[in-house]
């Protein structure tokens, strides 16, 4: 069966989805959604006996069915490979009556790598597929998670470049410092003084800048997507859930066909929206418990109805749910119209336009899969304090949120069934909070310390993503204001497209510090051939005194210092 990819706004024909994945977000604004959901036809008790690497493919074939087995495997290879610290990639630990999917096992130690590890293997052989040949420019908002997974996935892509904005005072010190210091010729990092929502409306509206998107064009670029409105992001989001299930299968924790509850902590929807298109699939899912912080617009909407996003931001310690516009909740919008964009288009409008919308009673019904609650910061530190009292098992805020909302589950239905909690980020991104719980306050160390302390205390190693950039130099640090995104943008790609075609070997970053991008084999370079390029190219600063030589190992990432 082939499954092909719509707008939840109904302009526009269907793509394949490679092409979905390629344009990230379709032309009239709306999100890819399939046209159908495929059923998974394999037994519990086969998944059981399968890999994750097995299950991954049983389940993506099922959505992306323009790539071939070769394809699709390949990708999978790539991304599923020792970057993980645990051959089961996304491991169950039982803890405090629930079953906890670490999904942190990568190399950014978020859930995030989950989807971004295959996100860019999978893009570079839909580009390919489309015999496309502009470069992919990859551009993103992210509250904390997504912009280092993307980072660590498209790094030295060929054929991709990839932005990251993100809130300057949004995030955890170490989400920062994982972001900042990324390695790589093709990244590209900045902070914003806003917030998520600011980051991400931004990003969306320069998706659907028909202007800019044929002036990058004719630079020979072209946007696409790591967020989760990219269905390339969503699909890989899927198999952990199915995975999870055969787990519980193998273990005998559960009978095959034996329903189980899943509780995600979300601000943007993507996640749980996984976890409603695996059941739609067919996998025995009773209630999917959505988990929300302070900014509890989510936890409103299932309560009332009414989605609405006027209200104060609040800053927590669960930061990458620090979400008000849930932009994925709009595919979970379009299937409770009945799959009538029009109907989808006009609530997505009234958002846009006055902030909030309101679903009807017959819709209303489609949300019997859900329960919806949240906890507030000081429930959600009382909840890392007694996991870790009761099991010894010590989680992060945002897995804590979701605990903490199961707890009120099971108050409000009495309902025990087994239940897969997500855990979506590791202690060790959060180890301020988290210590600040489970020890007396260290208000006077650092969180490099603070994460030597956790260690000491839960048995569990630092990880490596946390030891590489406890001394990682500072590579990008630019901070714009959220208008001026569209403009950064521009600045960063006229540095290139302004060059000739030999000068294209030699770029220049915002800061006017030169990087090398492709060099010639060996080109010794006088003070007067410096000093004629910099005039050419504006750059007031990095005159050499003295002759240098050109290295053919170099990088553009290297810096000529003067």
């Amino acid at each position: 069966m082939q499954v092909l990819y719509k707008s939840t706004r109904g302009k526009g024909e269907t793509v394949t989805a490679s092409m979905a994945i390629l344009k990230g977000l379709s032309e009239d604004g709306g999100l890819f959604v399939p046209t159908e959901i495929p059923k998974l036809d394999v037994p519990a008790e086969k998944l059981a006996q399968m890999t994750y690497q097995e299950t991954a493919y049983e389940v993506m074939s099922r959505f992306l069915t323009d790539f071939t087995e070769e394809e699709l495997k390949n990708c999978i290879a790539s991304a599923y490979d020792e970057k993980f610290d645990t051959s089961e990639i996304a491991p169950l630990h039982e803890a405090d009556g629930a079953y906890y999917l670490e999904l942190f096992h990568g190399a950014t130690i978020a859930f995030k790598d989950m989807a971004l590890s295959i996100l860019p293997h999978l893009m570079t052989t839909a580009a390919k597929k489309n015999a496309v040949k502009n470069e992919i420019v990859i551009l993103t908002a992210t509250s904390g998670d997504t912009g280092k997974a993307a980072l660590a996935g498209f790094a030295d892509v060929p054929g991709t470049r990839i932005i990251v904005f993100y809130p300057k005072h949004g995030v955890s010190p170490i989400q920062e410092k994982q972001m900042v210091t990324q390695k790589g010729d093709n990244t590209y990092v900045v902070g914003i003084t806003g917030n998520f929502d600011d980051a991400q409306t931004a990003v969306k509206k320069m998706f659907n800048d028909r202007e800019l998107a044929a002036e990058l064009d004719g630079a020979g670029f072209q946007f696409s997507s790591a967020n989760s409105i990219n269905i390339g992001r969503l699909v890989p989001q899927i198999v952990y859930y199915v995975y999870a299930y055969s787990r519980l299968v193998g273990q005998g924790k559960v009978k095959a066909g034996d329903k189980i509850n899943v509780v995600v902590p979300t601000g943007n929807f993507g996640n749980i929206l996984a976890a409603y298109y695996a059941k739609q699939m067919g996998l025995p899912i009773n209630k999917l418990v959505c988990a929300s912080n302070e900014n509890k617009v989510l936890f409103d909407f299932f309560r009332t109805g009414t989605y609405d996003r006027k209200r104060d931001f609040i800053l927590t310690t669960s930061p990458s749910m620090d979400i008000l516009i849930s932009s994925n909740l709009e595919r979970l919008i379009y299937r409770l119209t009945g799959e009538d964009a029009q109907k989808c288009a006009e609530l997505m409008q009234s958002l846009s336009e006055g902030g909030e919308y309101t679903i009807t009673d017959e819709m209303k019904k489609g949300l019997a899969d859900f329960y919806g609650n949240y906890c507030s910061e000081e429930e959600t530190k009382e909840t890392i304090h007694n996991v870790y009292k009761n099991s010894d098992y010590v989680i992060d805020p945002h897995t804590a949120v979701a605990a903490g909302v199961y707890k009120k589950y099971l108050k409000d239905t009495d309902d025990h069934t087994v239940t897969v909690i997500a855990s979506t980020a590791s202690p060790y991104k959060f180890t301020r909070s988290v210590m600040d719980a489970v020890a007396d306050k260290e208000e006077d160390k650092d969180d490099f310390a603070l994460a030597d302390q956790l260690s000491a205390i839960s048995g569990v190693k630092v990880p490596k993503a946390v030891e590489e950039i406890r001394t990682a130099p500072v590579l990008h640090d630019i901070v714009v204001d959220a208008p001026d995104m569209p403009d950064t943008v521009k600045k960063m790609f006229s540095a290139f497209t302004d060059l000739t075609n030999t000068e294209k070997n030699v770029a220049v970053n915002s800061n006017k510090r030169i990087f090398l991008q492709k060099l010639f084999p060996v080109l010794c370079v006088e003070k007067s051939h410096i000093i004629e390029y910099n005039k050419k190219m504006k750059i007031t600063s990095g005159m050499c005194e003295t002759p240098f030589l050109f290295e053919p190992t170099l990088t553009n990432r290297d810096i000529l210092h003067c």
